[in-house]
């Protein structure tokens, strides 16, 4: 059993083939910058950031949907603080304010349910956006909504997988060579999840959790695979993640929400990669269905660069310049868990 001292004195030595990790997860992210990571380790050893924020990969056409919602008469947008500042074709709910936009900040979905009962009058539309780590809380929100037959209450889901998302990765870009897969969602899907990826790629897939001592024993798996040319799933967070992953949230999500094709913003399209609500459910969805188009991002942004892993943030020209967190020009700049909105505050 090595000591964490000799685990990093390991990995500040390697000194082999250079290879670029790509930690999924925004938290893997933040304590990666909290821990100061990058200073233990081989600088052959590159960590690098990935599609982990679910409201920057939420389409602009999104944006604009709740933006819709939000000016129409006794109509209000309900949604988490970070999607208010998120731009899309137009503006954001934040900016569409000052046109009389009715938009409202909460902090649990179950909130909703109160509020819609206590506001009979008006229609509300609850913006629904996450990952797998979200998603059982949606479909109680769904379930309270039916129970309590609250007819002024519907969801507009922006609902991301983050496997198919990875294996896409996986298919489209060469200059990753392993994962540290992300602990929430991994809570959820277990960690058997990544075995067929391992298999299938040929790279280290690694479940970590987000203590420094906890990324740097991912890292120190990786690094000691690579060099054995060894591909395997291991989970190195047992005390959170199983193999199988919540049985009962996963239920609850078959329950009321199907697989289906959906556009992520800065990659496009990518097959089984989302969540919407079942058929028989349809009455409870404020119109999710709906075709995004393919976005050009501003004029110097280079979001799409930072989401694939290709560049880190400061590699964009426009950041910490004119895309800052008070002015944020692509969305990995909007939300605390984007990759560029986390450098910033760390650069």
């Amino acid at each position: 059993m090595k000591t964490l001292q000799q685990v990093i004195d390991e990995l500040k030595a390697y000194d082999g083939e250079p290879f670029k990790i790509m930690e999924v997860c925004g938290t893997h992210t933040s304590s990666i910058f909290k821990n100061g990571i990058r200073s233990l380790i081989s600088p052959k050893i590159e960590l690098i950031s990935g599609p982990g924020c679910p409201v920057c990969v939420t389409s602009s056409a999104y944006i604009d949907k709740l933006v819709e919602y939000s000016l129409m008469e006794n109509y209000c947008v309900l949604t988490f603080g970070d999607m208010m500042k998120v731009k899309g074709n137009r503006s954001s709910l934040t900016e569409a304010g000052a046109f009389g936009a009715k938009s409202r900040i909460l902090y649990s979905p179950l909130d909703a349910v109160k509020v819609a009962r206590e506001n009979k009058n008006t229609q509300f539309v609850f913006a629904a956006v996450g990952f797998e780590t979200t998603i059982p809380i949606y479909a109680v929100l769904i379930e309270e909504i039916v129970q309590n037959k609250i007819d002024n209450l519907k969801i507009l889901t922006s609902l991301k997988t983050i496997v198919p998302a990875i294996s896409f990765l996986c298919e489209n870009e060469e200059n990753i060579d392993a994962f540290l897969c992300p602990g929430h969602v991994s809570v959820i899907t277990g960690s058997g999840v990544y075995r067929e990826l391992a298999e299938k790629y040929h790279k280290p897939f690694v479940v970590g959790g987000f203590e420094g001592e906890h990324i740097l024993a991912a890292i120190y798996e990786i690094m000691h695979q690579l060099q054995k040319k060894q591909y395997t799933m291991e989970n190195k967070y047992p005390n959170a993640v199983s193999e199988n992953g919540n049985i009962k949230a996963q239920a609850m999500i078959s329950k009321y929400f199907e697989v289906v094709d959906d556009y992520w913003r800065g990659i496009g399209i990518i097959k089984g990669s989302a969540l919407r609500l079942r058929q028989e459910y349809a009455a409870y969805d404020a119109g999710s269905n709906f075709d995004a188009q393919v976005e050009t991002p501003p004029k110097g942004c280079r979001c799409t660069d930072v989401i694939l892993g290709r560049i880190h943030p400061v590699d964009c020209p426009l950041f910490a310049q004119l895309c800052t967190p008070s002015n944020a020009i692509g969305p990995c700049m909007v939300s605390t868990e984007g990759v560029c909105g986390i450098w910033y505050k760390n650069r």
